[in-house]
């Protein structure tokens, strides 16, 4: 994918979030949580884009996973923390957890972990950029932009201009 059809990709969520949110365009229920760390550039240029084409604001938050993670232990020794920053209260909300590639579904469990310590929201749904299958837990996304056909021995990159310099999605073969 490239920076042109990813642009397409994120119109084509924000329209889906659109026309499910249609008639609401001061929806202060409506709020946008992006996961650490590709998911928050993500959920702005979402926000932005459910603003400018559709006249929908949304809240925009962002939530560090990693202390929910169910293999901590396995990958760190000490956690590097990027800090969850949700300026508002979830109680009573429709939040769309935003991420750039759903696997196994172990992320996003982790983030409905996190939402669920800050408050009870009314609904929790899911836009992903990338949906690469492979799924160990029963979630799927309620927004995709983009459903890619994979193997284990493979790997989905998703690179922004905000992180990286670039727009671009890669499959990328693992080594061993």
């Amino acid at each position: 994918m490239n920076a042109e059809q990813m642009a397409r990709a994120l119109n084509e969520l924000a329209r889906a979030v659109a026309e499910a949110y249609r008639g609401e365009p001061a929806t202060p229920g409506l709020a946008l949580i992006g996961i650490r760390n590709r998911g928050v550039p993500l959920a702005a240029r979402l926000a932005k884009r459910l603003k400018e084409k559709f006249s929908l604001r949304t809240q925009v938050g962002a939530i560090d996973i990693t202390l929910y993670r169910d293999d901590l232990s396995q990958i760190a020794r000490t956690p590097v923390l990027r800090g969850t920053e949700v300026p508002f209260g979830v109680d009573g909300k429709e939040l769309i957890l935003v991420d750039d590639v759903l696997f196994t579904g172990r992320t996003v469990r982790a983030a409905m972990d996190v939402l669920c310590d800050l408050g009870r929201p009314a609904a929790i749904r899911l836009a992903v950029l990338v949906d690469r299958g492979h799924r160990e837990l029963p979630i799927q996304a309620d927004y995709c932009g983009l459903k890619v056909t994979t193997h284990l021995n493979e790997r989905i990159d998703v690179l922004l201009k905000e992180t990286d310099g670039v727009d671009e999605v890669r499959k990328e073969m693992l080594n061993g």
